[in-house]
């Protein structure tokens, strides 16, 4: 088969495509033909070895892939060949196939393309579980639910799961097109905090009282903001630091209004994490994406990709990142009919046709 192969800890010029040796299945794997593969900022990490997990030499990037069960180990009970699959790998998605556990591989949405279905790898799981568990934001119907990038991956799901758990939602987001795009997703108010302080009309939008819950991807000012108006007993959960800085928590506002912070890493429960919690918490991933899937199929989740690539060029998909406008997902691979397609995980861009090999 083929796959992009990283040899040295460098950027997505130093990958190259090369012919390699199917992976023997260890008990409890599956084997996957990818049909569409996805890549994110954390796929640059990796190849950096910027990462907290750093694969042995040579692998191939990727942990988010599509596809089509063709091979499952006798210890496996949930899946067969021929069932269409989303998966969570360690590594090894920018490939034509890939191994996985069987606890990390979820039944495709029947509504849903190969391409869409990328995104219920994490980033959906990542919002579902981070605005539905107790021990979370734990969002219920007459909630305000404050959800920022909300024209990126994470951001656009938490947006119409808010909605779905009957929260009003409030999305910040930069620009009047990417507002938009978070408005066509559900979001009940929408403020571009280029034009405006989010702090401020999230204040007015609530009548002074502020919000009940915030969805934070993007900490630094962002997240010391968003303290400033919340409600009273409110809780704010930060999933991720895309503006580069990890905000230091005023103990003081969080005494004076109650305010509760709890982070939350999918990554740890797919076993991402140096404790490997995957097939502990096996039944509880499952039964999330179990709803996350029954969602999709009642049409409540709209995954959104823009843009696709072919295997080949991975690199300028993971280059494309960087120089993204981020609305909904940005790339995919596929590897269906002798195609294959990349789709960067965050961002929005203009789609290509698949091209032949």
């Amino acid at each position: 088969m083929r796959a992009m192969i990283c040899r040295r800890w460098g950027g997505p010029e130093d990958l190259r495509l090369e012919e390699v040796e199917s992976q023997p299945l260890k008990s409890g794997q599956v084997r996957i033909k990818v049909h569409a593969a996805g890549v994110s900022f954390a796929t640059t990490l990796v190849i950096a070895g910027k990462y907290q997990r750093r694969p042995p030499f040579p692998f191939a990037p990727g942990t988010e892939v599509a596809g089509t069960v063709t091979e499952v180990d006798p210890a496996c009970r949930r899946l067969e060949v021929g069932d269409e699959v989303v998966a969570v790998l360690d590594w090894g998605g920018l490939a034509e196939e890939a191994v996985a556990h069987e606890v990390n591989v979820f039944r495709k949405p029947k509504n849903l393309g190969f391409v869409e279905a990328i995104q219920l790898a994490i980033s959906y799981p990542t919002s579902a579980g981070a605005l539905t568990w107790p021990e979370t934001l734990d969002v219920r119907s007459g909630h305000t639910l404050l959800v920022h990038a909300a024209a990126g991956g994470v951001g656009m799901a938490a947006v119409e799961i808010g909605k779905i758990l009957g929260a009003t939602v409030i999305a910040t987001a930069g620009g009047a097109r990417k507002t938009e795009f978070a408005k066509a997703h559900g979001a009940d108010h929408v403020i571009d905090y280029r034009a405006a302080d989010f702090r401020d009309e999230v204040l007015k939008l609530t009548g002074g009282r502020g919000v009940d819950r915030v969805y934070d991807p993007v900490g630094g000012e962002i997240f010391d903001q968003s303290l400033r108006c919340m409600a009273v007993g409110g809780r704010i959960c930060p999933i991720g630091f895309a503006s580069g800085t990890i905000p230091q928590v005023p103990a003081n506002i969080l005494l004076v209004k109650t305010i509760a912070v709890m982070g939350f890493n999918y990554g740890y429960y797919v076993g991402w994490s140096p404790h490997d919690a995957r097939f502990e918490e096996a039944d509880r991933t499952f039964a999330l994406m179990e709803r996350i899937r029954d969602w999709c199929e009642q049409g409540l989740c709209r995954p959104h990709v823009d843009r696709t690539y072919r295997l080949v060029e991975a690199p300028q998909a993971m280059r494309a990142l960087r120089h993204r406008p981020r609305r909904g997902r940005h790339g995919d691979l596929t590897g269906a009919e002798n195609r294959e397609r990349i789709a960067p995980r965050h961002g929005r861009v203009r789609g290509l046709e698949p091209v032949d090999r």
